[in-house]
């Protein structure tokens, strides 16, 4: 019980950092992947997003990507070690034996599966308020709802407490393979930056490189799925949207494969900074909370 009060504490912090630093470019992705059409980068989805909003627009939907990164992180990383223990009965090795890269890249895996269920509710409400100015300049919406309640209190009138479970599949789609080159990304390179020695030595500059490039390998295997999963959130508010499937098609069909890669510029940006930040303060205040543990 102890351990998984520290486990979920350490992802707290990792995942309130990774909204404070990557937040702007999250909102930019949503924007691009949806109405790929309205912008012709990065730097003209931010003027465009300042001007005609202002600064706070960068960071709509900030409180429920808070409740998102700290509940999926949370879950994560506490599921992350008892999905360690289970690949360590699979393989027969002792509960204390240090697991390959290879092995840590696949529990991390099977954990991003329960942690999609807290993360996909509260990621839908976090794109439907980044989007919301875009749906009502394409004209697919009157009025858009500004604040969480109204998103919330939205959804609940129209389709009941399972419309928040939109663009589930797509998410789990994205989070099982996405978590294996995560985890695998971060292990090989604290790996490569250990050089023999342990890991737990590593100092901050490793730590962050590590977590920037285990953030990037997760986006670059599963940008598209995370395109098509933005499209059926946001444009289910307009009306019925087709599954993972009958999107996909048509978003090929009709704008072509690039339009599955738009908005991957400001992804790879926060995604380094994002999760170098995330995983240096995982690491740090593991190791903080783990000696007052030995303390007492």
């Amino acid at each position: 019980m102890r351990i998984a009060t520290l486990l979920t504490s350490t992802a707290c912090l990792g995942g309130t950092a990774c909204v404070v630093t990557g937040q702007p470019f999250d909102t930019a992705k949503v924007k691009m992947q949806t109405f790929p059409n309205m912008y012709k980068g990065l730097v003209d989805c931010f003027v465009k997003t300042y001007k005609q909003v202002g600064f706070r627009g960068f960071y709509k939907g900030t409180t429920p990507a808070l409740v998102a990164n700290i509940a999926e992180n949370s879950v994560l990383f506490m599921c992350y070690g008892f999905c360690q223990q289970i690949v360590r009965r699979i393989v027969g090795v002792d509960r204390k034996t240090k697991l390959s890269d290879l092995q840590n890249a696949a529990a991390g895996s099977f954990a991003s599966a329960f942690a999609t269920l807290v993360l996909c509710p509260t990621e839908l409400v976090k794109c439907r308020l980044q989007a919301m100015h875009e749906m009502q300049l394409s004209g697919k919406i009157i009025q858009g709802h500004n604040t969480v309640w109204s998103v919330v209190k939205g959804v609940i009138q129209k389709d009941g407490p399972l419309g928040f479970y939109r663009g589930l599949s797509s998410t789990l789609l994205r989070e099982v393979p996405g978590y294996f080159f995560f985890f695998g990304g971060y292990e090989l390179s604290r790996t490569f930056f250990a050089s023999g020695r342990s890991k737990d030595e590593l100092g901050p500059i490793p730590l962050l490189l590590s977590g920037g490039f285990g953030g990037s390998c997760l986006w670059i295997a599963v940008y598209p799925v995370d395109c098509v999963k933005s499209r059926i959130q946001v444009l289910s508010m307009a009306g019925k949207q087709a599954g993972f499937m009958g999107t996909f098609v048509t978003v090929v069909r009709t704008e072509g494969v690039l339009a599955l890669y738009s908005g991957l510029t400001p992804t790879m940006i926060r995604a380094f900074v994002a999760n170098g930040a995330l995983f240096l303060a995982y690491e740090y205040s593991r190791k903080l909370m783990m000696k007052q543990i030995d303390s007492y």
